[in-house]
């Protein structure tokens, strides 16, 4: 053994080792995630502290299920300090969405302070109020109210699109002709840059980004996100621009939701809750819309059948613009079924509780502190309540009374309890009539020969595509 050997063998070096094994052991049994006999079963992970999250982050969707079907359908994971307990058998949903011993609010909190720096004081005072104003102001009764300009918005932006000449990617074209008109038909006309082109592709451009990486915002610091929060800033600026001006503007009954919403909350956490209030209105009705267009254009027999009844709700005239009404909307029940069988296949990744009671599921005690989980994408998935799971069959919903707004069994897209999706009658109103006018409008081309893949690295919110769908679009008159 040579010299150099000998030195790094020597007493002191040694000692040194052995301290650095002793105190990575103590921190781990310090952070180690307790564990009961009576527990779910765990997935610890091999780092201290990190737990599974490097696992559970390559692509969190398949982490999900390949758990479920390794540990069964209560279990499990521990992520980055927390104990997240997933629920995957329909049976126990209940104690989701019903139990007092789990609080949705507790669970969101600390998430809408890191994404849009919202105190823990202004958020547990102002939630509930938000959430009841935007339900009221967006309930199916009132949507009268939105359904006319919204359309008017709808088509003019549509015509807009399809004027770009050659291929294009369908969900660019839906995203930014959506995103203007849900806009101006919530936030106000002019409002927002919407008719100003280099200041809307500003906007687009923070946007896309801030939803883009708007989990990483939830969990990740600042410094590894740079861009992703340079972008929240920007919009949460732009709102502080507007503020001021839109909160001192005379009160009235046909006041937009902004409106509502500046007058409702504190002042310091306006701007702040305005980006949220953007990030509600785009970030899932946008991109299923699109997933509906590119499930109906890839199926003939779908396609055809759906053309037939908007042709003769509509009329076969396509010139200028297409007022549809709202009995016109309710005339087309397959249209609606094809809305939510894409919600079904394309809903969020996952939603959440806080345990704040110990309980028990299947024997197991769910300790307090856990965040209980949910998937709507792996429940949509589950072959008891939905054969062929994985196919777009809108023929399924003939067995929903959606007349009386119930749905299919098993369907949790929406949520469910106390603070269900406030938005989700104006959603499917908005989609129903994009897509609508979007096949009456125009003619598609599909270059495409595949569905492109939904990202499963995403949990939050509806997945993006994995891959572009291109399209050459046409209009029709």
């Amino acid at each position: 053994m040579d010299a150099q050997s000998l030195v790094s063998f020597s007493p002191p070096s040694m000692l040194l080792t052995g301290l650095i094994v002793v105190l990575m052991y103590i921190i781990y049994r310090l952070t180690k995630p307790r564990y009961e006999k009576n527990f779910p079963p765990l997935r610890r992970g091999l780092v201290p502290w990190l737990g599974c999250a490097f696992e559970f982050g390559v692509e969190p969707l398949s982490f999900i299920d390949k758990m479920r079907q390794k540990m069964g359908t209560v279990y499990t994971l521990y992520v980055a300090g927390e104990r997240l307990t997933f629920l995957t058998d329909a049976d126990d949903f209940h104690h989701f969405f019903q139990s007092a011993n789990v609080d949705f609010q507790k669970a969101v909190q600390d998430p809408v302070q890191n994404i849009a720096s919202v105190s823990e004081e202004s958020f547990f005072q102002f939630h509930t109020k938000i959430h009841d104003m935007v339900k009221g102001r967006l309930a199916s009764s009132r949507l009268v109210h939105f359904h006319d300009d919204l359309c008017e918005g709808f088509n003019k932006e549509i015509a807009a699109a399809v004027s770009v000449k050659g291929p294009c990617n369908l969900h660019d074209v839906v995203r930014k002709s959506m995103y203007i008109a849900v806009i101006n038909n919530l936030f106000g006309p002019g409002v927002l840059p919407t008719t100003n082109p280099a200041k809307f592709k500003e906007l687009e451009k923070n946007f896309v980004l801030f939803d883009e990486l708007f989990e990483y915002g939830a969990r990740l610091p600042t410094f590894m996100i740079r861009d992703w929060t340079s972008s929240k800033w920007w919009l949460i600026g732009m709102f502080k621009d507007l503020y001021k001006g839109i909160k001192n503007k005379e009160r009235s009954e046909n006041e937009t939701i902004l409106q509502t919403l500046l007058n409702l909350v504190d002042d310091k956490h306006a701007p702040n809750y305005a980006l949220l209030f953007l990030w509600a209105s785009l970030a899932n009705a946008v991109p299923i819309t699109f997933w509906c267009l590119v499930f109906i254009l890839s199926d003939q027999k779908v396609w055809s059948e759906l053309k037939k009844e908007i042709s003769s709700t509509l009329g076969t005239e396509r010139n200028g613009q297409i007022k549809i009404t709202e009995k016109q909307i309710r005339d087309m029940p397959f249209l609606r079924s094809c809305v939510l069988e894409a919600i079904r296949l394309r809903p969020a990744g996952i939603i959440t509780r806080r345990v704040v009671k110990a309980f028990k599921i299947k024997e197991m005690e769910i300790p307090a502190g856990d965040m209980l989980m949910l998937s709507p994408y792996w429940a949509h998935r589950n072959p008891k309540y939905f054969s062929d799971c994985e196919e777009f069959r809108p023929d399924r919903w003939k067995d929903a009374d959606l007349e009386k707004n119930l749905f299919l069994d098993g369907f949790v897209a929406f949520g469910g309890g106390r603070y269900q999706c406030p938005g989700r009658w104006y959603a499917q109103m908005e989609i129903q009539m994009y897509v609508a006018l979007f096949l009456q409008k125009v003619d598609c081309t599909v270059l495409t020969d595949h569905i492109p893949p939904p990202s499963t690295k995403h949990l939050v919110g509806t997945q993006q595509p994995a891959e572009p769908f291109l399209v050459d679009l046409k209009q029709t008159f």
